[in-house]
């Protein structure tokens, strides 16, 4: 692994950080949880949110996906999804929901700008971003898709949107 280059714990601790929140909202599963904490890491996510259900660590199942990855992300768990909105909110983060609606933005036409903060919202595997959650948010984001499921495991189009919000940077 040394000769990956790859960081320590306190490396990534001190590194300077994506200013890019992945805000999980009632998502059933622990791999799922697992799976995004392990994409923050990668691409140096300022934190994960967890909210309402959504498992959190620690827990063997979402270690399993994860890797280590619940030590070197930071992480908060909200109770309620519409204070961690409003905690985001006032901290300036633009705040997009992950989510097919009439209204979005499909994520191949959306620029990320360097500059600005995100807090990008995915919800439950089943049944998706809360409407509540949508109306509160700046807008929605969709991954354009072709097929006949029009839906992706989270875990995937959290590391499509993620990558998507976070690559101008790594390339800079």
């Amino acid at each position: 692994m040394q000769d990956l280059g790859r960081k320590s714990v306190e490396e990534f601790k001190s590194s300077e950080k994506n200013t890019v929140i992945a805000v999980l909202d009632n998502v059933r599963s622990m791999h799922n949880v697992g799976s995004v904490f392990r994409t923050a890491d990668s691409f140096l996510l300022q934190a994960v949110y967890l909210c309402g259900y959504t498992p959190r660590p620690p827990h063997r199942d979402i270690h399993k996906t994860a890797l280590g990855a619940t030590d070197t992300v930071e992480w908060k768990y909200f109770e309620n999804i519409h204070d961690a909105l409003q905690q985001l909110q006032q901290e300036g983060f633009e705040v997009y929901a992950i989510e097919q609606t009439t209204n979005s933005f499909a994520l191949n036409d959306f620029s990320f700008h360097e500059k600005n903060k995100y807090a990008l919202i995915f919800g439950n595997e089943v049944e998706g971003v809360q409407q509540s959650v949508i109306n509160k948010c700046k807008g929605s984001i969709e991954i354009p898709q072709d097929g006949t499921k029009h839906s992706l495991n989270i875990s995937v189009a959290a590391g499509i949107v993620l990558w998507e919000a976070t690559k101008r940077k790594l390339f800079l």
